[in-house]
């Protein structure tokens, strides 16, 4: 009858990271994006009203503008792909 009320004990174990010198900065354990140091919205307890005010920041911040030009031909691309698959009439864009 011992047995079967005494409760096993759980194992441990003492793990030591690999690749981590205990010179570097940040806890190795923490779980955390890559791009979270540069975000505003990502961080201490904010408000709502704190978070939106930061999100609509961001966006008024002027972007790259290659990478603008860039995606506006990936989307050109695809809509013409898609219309070409959905057997539109591409002639319309043609000059006569």
């Amino acid at each position: 009858m011992g047995k079967f009320t005494r409760l096993r004990k759980n194992k441990s174990y003492d793990y030591k990271p690999r690749y981590f010198d205990d010179k570097g900065e940040g806890n190795p354990y923490k779980i955390q994006h890559k791009l979270d140091k540069y975000r505003t919205t990502v961080g201490p307890k904010q408000g709502l009203k704190s978070k939106f005010g930061n999100a609509f920041s961001d966006l008024r911040k002027e972007g790259d503008r290659n990478m603008k030009i860039r995606m506006a031909i990936i989307i050109a691309i695809l809509v013409f792909a898609f219309l070409y698959i959905i057997d539109f009439d591409l002639s319309i864009f043609s000059i006569k």
